[in-house]
Order: C-alpha cells, then sequence, then structure tokens
C-alpha cells in the first residue's frame, strides 16, 4: 500500500476496533523512532476508550517533549491488509503543534513485519 507524505512525513490510515466498534483514523505517522504506537485520546474516545480508574498512567518522552499516556489494548489495529488482534496502543493527548492523530510505532512494525521502502512510497508486509 502507499502511504502519502505530508511535510515530508509518512502518513497512513488506520482501522480500530474496540469492544466491537471500529473507527478509520488517517493522519497517522508512520515513526520508526517510536517505540510503541499511540493515537490521540480525542480521536478514539469516539468509540470509548477513554480512562479508567484502574488505568496505570506513563510518563513518555519524545521529540515533542514529555507526555501522560495510558495504554489500553483493542479489538485489532489494521493497516492496509495487515490486521493484529489484541494489540496494545497508548492514548495521550498528542498536541504536538500540528494535525496528527496517531503515531505508528515500532511495535506495530515489526510484529506485523512491515516492508517499508521510500523509493516506492510503500509500507507493504512480509508473510
Amino acid at each position: 500500500m502507499r502511504f502519502t507524505l505530508r511535510d515530508n512525513l509518512p502518513f497512513v490510515t488506520v482501522t480500530l476496533a474496540y469492544r466491537g466498534t471500529a473507527i478509520t483514523v488517517p493522519h497517522v505517522l508512520i515513526d520508526t523512532g517510536s517505540a510503541r504506537t499511540i493515537f490521540a485520546f480525542d480521536v478514539v474516545s469516539g468509540i470509548q476508550i477513554i480512562p479508567a480508574p484502574e488505568d496505570t498512567l506513563y510518563a513518555i518522552r519524545g521529540v515533542g517533549g514529555m507526555e501522560t499516556v495510558f495504554s489500553r489494548p483493542v479489538d485489532y489495529i489494521q493497516v492496509g491488509e495487515r490486521q493484529l488482534s489484541q494489540f496494545e496502543i497508548e492514548v495521550g493527548g498528542m498536541d504536538y503543534g500540528f494535525d496528527i492523530q496517531g503515531i505508528l510505532g515500532m511495535d506495530f512494525l515489526r510484529q506485523s513485519r512491515a516492508v517499508l521502502s521510500l523509493a516506492e512510497l510503500s509500507l507493504d508486509f512480509a508473510s
């Protein structure tokens, strides 16, 4: 599948399902520098991924600074034809100053056996 470049950064559309409800999330950055996959709270709250009293909060650090997140397993995450069940995502504010609704991190890229071609602007998956 092809990804798009916005401000010279690679973006894809991702589908997430939680408790039987699925949403499509555009503007998800492919980020090999991010260990984990994270989505913006305002996006995933639409399928009732909201903080619960038993959630553990984590402080994460990146180029954009420090952020507090919680994690939640989703029914599945899908990019193109590749779907991973019971995948754990992180959820945070993601107020980075530009339009980004999620980050597809190395946890997804490795588990899905992603093959990224910058020459072809494509994200494919090994069998």
